[in-house]
């Protein structure tokens, strides 16, 4: 696709760093937003903003080193390129969640709700994010000759060049902006604090682990049936997520009523 968005003399624009920094301020704007409406402070989620920043990257950039170390261990000084591409989601999410937790534990912000204003915004982000996976030509899909398959020739695309594959990337973009529908319509309608949260890890765990099967670029050793760590951890979370909802649900006091608008 276009690894490269702008050139301007020797420095390159890189298309993959350009939308996660749109994906990062998109979240947290929905975030900010859905924070003022329940009088949660917005500055505090902009605050809280920059170190999940921080966390998310290097949580995901362990990661996709880890799941790919015999190719950094070649090239050790591709392990801080993060503008090319190459960030496993999982990784930035799980080191991102207890980023936040220490946070609002140590501003006192009510927990769950605060989680759940989050929760709101990564999915948007998320799906922006994945166009940027797409350009780089990253988290690629498998061959197919399917009408909708794409073809990746530009010489820095991270994927396979001349072979036609699953577009996993816009897969993935377009189910979790789904995700982002859901959360949106339950947010003034959950019936308890932490149901966003929860419905965000089941979601986005269920939808990852299923482009999982599509995808074709190395994604480190099988653990579990054949499944390597991105997809098991993926279908962690989704259990997580569905766990997370039931216990809370059953702690629900029996005639308590929806969050109104």
């Amino acid at each position: 696709m276009y690894p490269i968005l702008l050139k301007i003399g020797p420095i390159n624009i890189y298309t993959y760093g350009s939308l996660l920094c749109l994906a990062f301020l998109a979240a947290l704007w929905v975030a900010a937003r859905e924070a003022q409406r329940l009088s949660i402070s917005p500055g505090r989620i902009w605050d809280l903003g920059l170190y999940i920043l921080v966390a998310a990257v290097v949580g995901a950039r362990v990661l996709e080193v880890l799941l790919n170390l015999p190719r950094y261990m070649e090239k050790p000084l591709d392990i801080v390129k993060v503008w090319d591409g190459g960030l496993a989601f999982q990784g930035g999410l799980i080191l991102a969640f207890f980023t936040a937790l220490i946070y609002i534990r140590r501003h006192d912000l009510p927990v769950w709700s605060t989680l759940d204003v989050l929760a709101l915004g990564i999915p948007l982000g998320q799906s922006i994010g994945r166009i940027g996976c797409f350009m780089a030509g990253c988290c690629y899909g498998r061959p197919t000759d399917l009408p909708w398959g794409v073809t990746f020739t530009h010489p820095e695309s991270l994927g396979p060049l001349g072979v036609k594959v699953h577009p996993t990337q816009l897969y993935e973009s377009l189910l979790i902006l789904g995700v982002f529908a859901v959360l949106y319509y339950l947010r003034t309608r959950k019936r308890f604090e932490g149901q966003l949260l929860g419905t965000y890890f089941l979601l986005a765990g269920l939808v990852r682990f299923g482009v999982e099967f599509f995808r074709g670029d190395p994604r480190g050793p099988a653990l579990l049936a054949g499944m390597p760590v991105t997809q098991v951890t993926a279908l962690g979370l989704a259990l997580a997520g569905g766990v997370f909802l039931m216990f809370m649900a059953s702690r629900r006091k029996p005639g308590a009523f929806p969050a109104k608008n």
